[in-house]
This record gives C-alpha cells, structure tokens and sequence, in this order.
C-alpha cells in the first residue's frame, strides 16, 4: 500500500481543484444537512404537539381543520357530564372547548401579520399540559397571551410582543397580559384570546373545537357519545393522530425540499466528477510508474480515495462549521406554528455518510478510468 503522507502531499498539487472539491462538497453536504434538518424539525414539532390521552372533538366533515369546524356551544358541557373517565384536577374537569382562528392582526410598528389564534378558558391548561406561564398572567377580557416563539412566528421583533405592549385585531386594541412556552410544540407560535372577547371578535356562536383529557388512551366512551348524540353532528379523533394527518398534508412540502437539494446537490456532483475526472486523467503516466515499480491497481484506487476524501471530509467539516452558525437553533415558521432547526445526532450522521460517500463511491469512476489502461498504454501516454 501507498504511504498515507502520498496522498496527503497530491492534495495540494494543485489548489483550484482542492478548493473546487472542497466547495462543492461542502454545499451538497450543507444542503443534506438542511433538508434533513427541515423535515426532522416538521415532524418532531407536529408529533411532540398532539397527547394520545387528549381527544378533540369537531364538526362532522372537518377532521382534517380544526380552523373550518364548527362546534355548538352547549356540547362542551353535554361531554363533560356525558363521557366518563376524562381527567380532573381539584374537582375541575379537564375539558376545553376553544375556537381556532387564522387571520392577520397588528402589533405595535402598525404592519398586519397572519397570526395563529386561540380563544380559550383557563380550563385549557388542564387539557394542554406542556403549557407553562412564562410571564405576567392568564388573559382576560380585553387581553391576550402570546406564546413565546409567537414573535417568530409573525417575524417581528421579540419587543413588539413584551407583556404591557398592545395588538390590533380589527377594530379592537388588546393587551399583552402574559407569555406562555409550550416547548417543542405549535401553541408556542400562538396568541391566545379571551374565548369570550374571540367569539365576539369573529362573531362566531360556534365552538371550533372541545378537546378533553381522558385518564388512559381509550377514547371508546367518547366515540359512543359522538354516534348517541346525533344531534350535535360530532367526529372524535385523538389529538396525536390529528398530528400525525396534518404532518402527511405537508408531506409533498418535505418532498420538494429532498428534490430541490438533490437537484442542486446533482450539480455540485457533476461538477467535481469533471473536477476528478480531469485531474485524474493528467495522472494516468503517473499511476502507470507506480505500477511498474510494483504497487499494485488496488492499492493505487485506494489511495486516490483517500486523497478524494481527505478533501471531502474537509468540505464536510466546513459544511458542520456553517451549518452549526447559520441553521442550529434557527426557528422556521409555518402554516400553523414555527419549528426549529437543530443539529441532531441522525442529522450529523446523515451529513458525515453524505461526506464519505461523496469521496468513496463519487470517486470510483474517474479512478476505475485512470487506472483501467494497460500498463504499456498507459505509460506511452503523453
């Protein structure tokens, strides 16, 4: 076998190529990193949201929109004296009807934000356990709470959204009176209303939802109270698979992330398969004395490989660098909550194995291509 220190030294024989491989090594891996990174981010944020002990009730035919259902008044209590088995703290039943509403409003700069709404009583942190105040308190009329990625979320300033600072929605100017965390979850992006002061806002005399926390994952007791009360036109489905539906909705999202990466990653490729392709052509009489001297064809593949992944894993190394400045702990905002970006150990293993295989397998055709000529060929090559 060749020294290592001989395909150390090729390395630098020739600048521009290490920097190309180098480069665009680098951007696949980086782009790897993110895609895997996005989709992670997706999942774990919509599966960490929903609890299998939680069941929501909604409008017949809007099991996959809360936003779109609606849900008569008087149901939220018909459940909690009809269904047994749901949870209760100090007497209180943890039962929360709410309404969900989509629409802008207006912080204090005076621009309009889509913004993800929430009318709710305090019996809603009874249901949403992971809810904790962060600052200030429960809202009340004339008052709202934001979530604490919820800035992020609307893309304003953290300040904008402080406890004492005003929103705009319609005509009506709401106070800040508090900031919750949900950690890992959609309801940090959200600002929630006063259910009373939403449901004038919207001139709704509907529920969008009641959702209710059960003592197990048996939601037996609650189907049968959907099918007995035909009147109030009731669907019941558990919270986590209502997740995990909204999760494969955005699964053509996650597809055109892997596609885009691959076509830009396909680029990179090409490009330093002609790098390699080029370089190694150059060393063909090289390669041949070596052989003469009696190195054998196995020993040269397995050095060009290793000059090819030293460089490589640099550019690996430099895609780590960059990812870990510009997308660790960077939240993206989405249709109905924010998720953030993080360094993962499956997402470091997939870019370290992106690396590897970029510099083992992508180098194998231009090395097979440089060593297949016969030795006599080989050597009378200009």
């Amino acid at each position: 076998m060749l020294p290592f220190s001989y395909a150390l030294r090729n390395l630098f024989r020739d600048p521009s190529r290490l920097a190309q491989t180098v480069g665009g090594s680098a951007l696949v891996v980086l782009l790897i990193i993110a895609a895997v990174a996005l989709n992670q981010g997706m999942d774990s944020v919509l599966s960490a949201s929903g609890s299998p002990r939680n069941v929501i009730l909604v409008g017949k035919g809007s099991e996959e929109s809360i936003e779109r259902s609606e849900v008569q008044i008087d149901a939220e209590s018909s459940a909690a004296t009809s269904i047994s088995g749901i949870e209760s703290q100090l007497g209180v039943t943890a039962i929360s009807g709410e309404i969900s509403y989509q629409a802008p409003i207006r912080t204090g700069s005076g621009k309009e934000h889509q913004a993800l709404l929430r009318g709710v009583s305090e019996k809603a942190l009874l249901v949403h356990t992971s809810v904790r105040l962060l600052d200030g308190q429960f809202p009340g009329p004339g008052e709202v709470m934001v979530g604490a990625l919820a800035h992020r979320n609307l893309g304003v300033k953290e300040g904008e959204l402080a406890i004492g600072k005003s929103i705009s929605f319609g005509n009506s100017e709401l106070r800040i009176s508090g900031i919750f965390t949900a950690p890992g979850t959609v309801l940090e992006s959200e600002i929630w209303f006063d259910r009373n002061d939403l449901a004038t806002l919207t001139q709704r005399e509907t529920l969008s939802s009641v959702t209710l926390r059960l003592d197990s994952e048996n939601i037996d007791e609650v189907d049968l109270f959907t099918f007995q009360r035909n009147d109030l036109e009731l669907s019941a489905i558990r919270e986590d698979h209502y997740y995990e539906k909204l999760s494969m909705f955005y699964g053509p999202i996650k597809i055109m992330t892997w596609v885009t990466a691959a076509l830009v990653a396909a680029g990179a490729v090409f490009g330093g398969l002609n790098t390699l392709y080029a370089a190694f052509a150059a060393r063909i009489k090289e390669m041949a004395t070596l052989q003469s001297i009696g190195y054998t064809r196995l020993a040269l593949l397995v050095s060009l490989i290793q000059e090819s992944l030293l460089a490589t894993l640099t550019g690996t190394l430099l895609a780590f660098i960059v990812a870990f400045f510009l997308l660790d702990g960077r939240t993206v905002p989405f249709s109905v909550g924010t998720f953030t970006l993080t360094l993962t150990p499956p997402v470091i293993f997939t870019g370290l194995l992106a690396g590897i295989l970029l510099g083992s397998l992508g180098t194998l055709p231009p090395a097979i291509r440089c060593l297949l000529p016969s030795l006599p060929k080989a050597l009378r090559s200009s």
